[in-house]
């Protein structure tokens, strides 16, 4: 098998002294997109920002694309695009100045950096979107102005928390469909979220964090074999201890809601 895009050996995260992750132990492979589930708290952000070099672990070991975390981060970040789930933009920027300024912090040829930007402009129909202030732009446009930042330079490794936030219909599918042709072209894809019927579409392996363990490595219908459910969604109520649907909190709550 080849060598791990990423490797985490036992690693261990704290926030001051709070331990948020306890020794996480996981590899991720070329061609491959991995989701990443967990309860809200879990450490799930916590995690992809450690692979982004945002984070250096308290203990164990993180290599990205062959180099260590912390010590070549960035190295690393040269080689990852990330797309978090709350991100900043540079509204007084174009589309278009906004992309060009990626490309040109990842050093990307100027001839080839414009050929990329047109063509995700395209695919993302906002070609006509291409010279206005991203402050003009909707949820959804600046959610694939964002992704198509983090394609610019080709990334080995792709991060994605939550990217699917604010687009329609068509243009999720977009993302799913060009998430998939990245993965078959030897890219590696980290990909949370909850919303678990997407994941359970589109992930050839699913990894879940549980109060900062990692309580799952497994494909999603292993995942799902192994709790006896019929869904990703609901073995992962089950594993993360969630409760049934029908739930008597559920119903006394709903039951408030109608006096």
């Amino acid at each position: 098998m080849p060598e791990p895009i990423v490797h985490f050996d036992n690693v261990v995260f704290r926030y001051a002294e709070k331990e948020v992750l306890h020794g996480l132990t996981f590899d991720l492979h070329p061609g491959e997109i991995v989701g990443l589930l967990g309860p809200n708290g879990a450490g799930k952000s916590t995690t992809l920002k450690i692979i982004a070099g945002l984070h250096a672990p308290a203990s164990g070991g993180v290599t990205v694309c062959g180099l260590p975390i912390p010590e070549q981060a960035v190295s690393v970040k040269q080689k990852i695009g990330y797309v978090p789930e709350s991100a900043a933009l540079f509204e007084s920027l174009t589309g278009q100045e906004f992309l060009e300024l990626s490309g040109r912090l990842h050093d990307v040829p100027e001839p080839v950096l414009q050929e990329r930007i047109a063509g995700l402009l395209e695919t993302f129909a906002l070609t006509s979107s291409r010279s206005s202030q991203l402050d003009t732009y909707s949820k959804g446009m600046r959610q694939k102005i964002l992704i198509a930042a983090a394609l610019l330079h080709s990334p080995d490794l792709v991060l994605l928390d939550e990217p699917l936030t604010g687009l329609d219909v068509n243009a999720a599918i977009l993302v799913k469909d060009l998430l998939a042709a990245l993965a078959a072209s030897g890219k590696t894809i980290l990909y949370s979220s909850h919303v678990l019927d997407v994941v359970e579409k589109i992930c050839n392996r699913v990894l879940i964090i549980h109060g900062g363990n990692l309580i799952a490595n497994n494909g999603p219908e292993e995942i799902i074999a192994m709790t006896g459910e019929t869904t990703l969604e609901d073995a992962f109520r089950k594993l993360t201890h969630a409760g049934p649907r029908e739930s008597p909190e559920l119903a006394r709550l709903i039951e408030g809601l109608q006096l």
